[in-house]
């Protein structure tokens, strides 16, 4: 009994000799020392979180020389890994930047929305007589909309560059100046980063927000890189909320639907039909589907 505690003492003291020399190389670095100068706890504490810390510095000084959105340098645009004392220890969280507060069109939050996007408008639409079907879906959607009318979101697939985001993006735009809260997501970035930060404190707070929002734009679904965990944990924990609550859900995709259940019953541990029919079926409460076949936009730009 005596050699296990023996055994570890020694791997503790082994254990607090490593990260005192990490803190002690770390405050080498002038940034990192102003930043622990913030916090009113004990050096031992704030030592356990060097590496952290040092990635809040990195972070910070990214913000500094940033000039716009689209310059961000940090895991998640518009955001800074910051940390803030709780309970005598150190939390993380990813606050809002000055620049992503200042995107937000009205009642929209934006997460790796192009600038283009963002800036969409309905009165560029209005005169595309190849658009004609979906136009006239959006107008009888927003009369029924404003009414508090029940109606179905909108499954928009298509062939690349044929302005499916771009439409339902002004969409969006055009709901959020009606006072609805909106969330406009470009999924497969989106995808990449939450899969990062999952030991971050923010993997919660995003997942909620997009969940709950008013209206959902879920952007390029299909073009992420299909995983058990990103079909059932991040896509169905989504999907599943919305629906039990009614709320209203766009989506768009390079893919139908059936081709989309093709695409998410295939992951790297073999083929997994019966989840994929689930979130299809998921998707088909929320929306009903079209088509949009159109020339290259962006070709033509």
């Amino acid at each position: 009994m005596n050699s296990i505690k023996n055994s570890v003492s020694k791997s503790r003291k082994y254990i607090n000799d490593n990260l005192r020399k990490e803190f002690l190389v770390a405050c080498k670095d002038e940034d990192f020392c102003k930043l622990c100068n913030r916090f009113n706890i004990s050096e031992d504490i704030i030592m356990k979180y060097t590496s952290h810390l040092q990635d809040s510095v990195i972070e910070l000084n990214n913000c500094k020389g940033c000039k716009g959105i689209n310059e961000c340098k940090n895991r998640f645009k518009g955001r800074v890994y910051y940390p803030y004392v709780y309970n005598d220890s150190l939390e993380f969280e990813y606050k809002e930047c000055k620049y992503s507060k200042s995107i937000k069109k009205n009642n929209t939050t934006f997460f790796e929305t192009p600038k283009i996007l963002r800036n969409a408008n309905l009165s560029d639409l209005w005169n595309e007589k190849e658009r004609s079907e979906i136009i006239k879906y959006i107008k009888d959607f927003l009369k029924k909309k404003v009414k508090n009318e029940n109606v179905k979101g909108l499954y928009l697939s298509g062939n690349f560059g044929s302005g499916k985001s771009y439409i339902l993006s002004s969409l969006l735009n055009e709901l959020s100046m009606k006072g609805y809260k909106c969330v406009n997501v470009y999924f497969p970035t989106l995808i990449q980063k939450l899969k990062i930060s999952m030991d971050d404190g923010s993997y919660a707070d995003i997942i909620d927000e997009i969940s709950t929002s008013d209206i959902l734009l879920l952007d390029d679904i299909g073009a992420e890189n299909n995983t058990s965990f990103t079909r059932d944990e991040i896509l169905g924990t989504i999907l599943q909320y919305r629906m039990d609550n009614d709320l209203t859900t766009f989506f768009t995709s390079n893919y139908t639907l059936s081709e989309l259940e093709e695409h998410l019953s295939a992951t790297s541990r073999g083929n997994d039909l019966i989840k994929a029919r689930r979130i299809i079926e998921r998707i088909r409460f929320l929306t009903k589907e079209e088509k949009l076949i159109s020339k290259n936009k962006r070709v033509e730009e």
